[in-house]
């Protein structure tokens, strides 16, 4: 395969629009100020939005941590809009369809979009590219992933992505005018590396099925076990992550990657991610009502441990540790028991080519 350099002539994007001020909506449009673009982020919170503007702070989502100067913020949608050459939506998965709903009447056509959140939407098993193209019809939609958390990404501790978007038969005659190709020489900054891929459904699985394990990983974490069982669930949750991408039609090297690969090991790894640490409580016994403090938290990997077990259901894929988050989570099952039963599942080979199955020795399920 021939490979092409993109060089200079791959063209930043001026004003990024970033909608969310959230964490990590505040952490990338720290990134691309302090790559040189013009930066509005709109938020819903006037407050936080007032800090952005007088402070150059978002003390209620990133504490301590200084943003760079020139950043705009509003609470207007159509302020937020105008001017925008490229916009990333950072708000959690479950509001996507309304905020795109709310932006269309102020994007002109052809504005590429990168979707920062990650899942699949509940009830439709649509991906949250496909719910933004219904939502935003004319506009090339895209996706930012990979292993990043919020405040050391703001702190400007050195971190890489993938930025995601369908490739056009122009885009790859011409790769230095793709969105994708413009958007990560946008962002890109001496600590911010953004990696540019083709394969906007694997990237998006890996998104959405990595915080699922997340909480797995957590719930065993917290139920007193150790390295070893966090590495199995890893790499087996890998796994579930490249079925589900390969039946989509994506592929599964993507899953290797930043947004897969990197993404899970830095999610599992880490009580700073919400989904870990929601497991992690779990596992300890902790009634959900009283987790977070009795917070009101949104934990992505809670809505979508729904939405990958009802598609993977219907795409009649089989994603064992999904499942027994989703039954936990969702059916009130027994977590020592479920994990249990996950772990006596019948013997299989793991080059999958080999095709064996073979009873558990403990008389698990088949």
């Amino acid at each position: 395969m021939t490979q092409t350099t993109l060089d200079d002539s791959a063209l930043p994007y001026g004003h990024i629009t970033v909608i969310g001020a959230g964490a990590w909506g505040t952490a990338l449009a720290a990134v691309a100020r302090r790559a040189g673009r013009e930066v509005t982020i709109w938020g819903r919170d006037a407050e936080v939005v007032d800090e952005i503007n007088g402070s150059s702070r978002n003390e209620r989502y990133l504490p301590d941590t200084p943003l760079p100067e020139g950043m705009k913020a509003t609470t207007d949608m159509a302020e937020a809009l105008s001017g925008a050459e490229a916009v990333l939506i950072v708000t959690p998965s479950v509001t996507l369809r309304d905020i795109a709903a709310d932006m269309r009447p102020h994007l002109p056509q052809g504005i590429p979009v990168a979707l920062c959140a990650k899942g699949i939407e509940t009830g439709t098993g649509l991906l949250l590219a496909e719910v933004a193209g219904e939502e935003l019809p004319g506009h090339p939609i895209g996706a930012l992933s990979g292993p990043t958390f919020a405040r050391e990404t703001v702190l400007g501790h050195p971190t890489a992505a993938t930025i995601a978007f369908d490739f056009s038969y122009r885009d790859r005659l011409e790769p230095e005018k793709s969105p994708a190709a413009r958007l990560s020489v946008s962002m890109g900054s001496a600590s911010f590396r953004p990696y540019i891929s083709d394969d906007l459904v694997g990237v998006e699985i890996g998104g959405a099925v990595k915080n699922v394990i997340a909480i797995a990983c957590g719930i065993m974490t917290g139920a007193g076990f150790a390295e070893n069982t966090r590495a199995a669930l890893i790499t087996r949750g890998m796994d579930e992550m490249k079925t589900l991408a390969e039946t989509l039609g994506g592929r599964r090297e993507t899953v290797t990657g930043l947004s897969g690969a990197g993404d899970l090991t830095l999610t599992c790894s880490s009580t700073t991610s919400r989904n870990m640490s929601l497991g992690t409580q779990l596992g300890q016994g902790i009634p959900r009502p009283e987790c977070f403090g009795g917070e009101d938290v949104v934990v992505e990997g809670e809505v979508n441990a729904i939405s990958v077990h009802d598609l993977a259901r219907k795409l009649r894929v089989r994603l064992p540790i999904c499942e027994a988050v989703h039954d936990v989570l969702h059916k009130g099952a027994d977590i020592t028991q479920t994990f249990q039963d996950l772990w006596s599942q019948p013997l299989e080979a793991e080059p999958k080519a080999m095709s064996l199955k073979f009873n558990h020795p403990t008389g698990g399920k088949t």
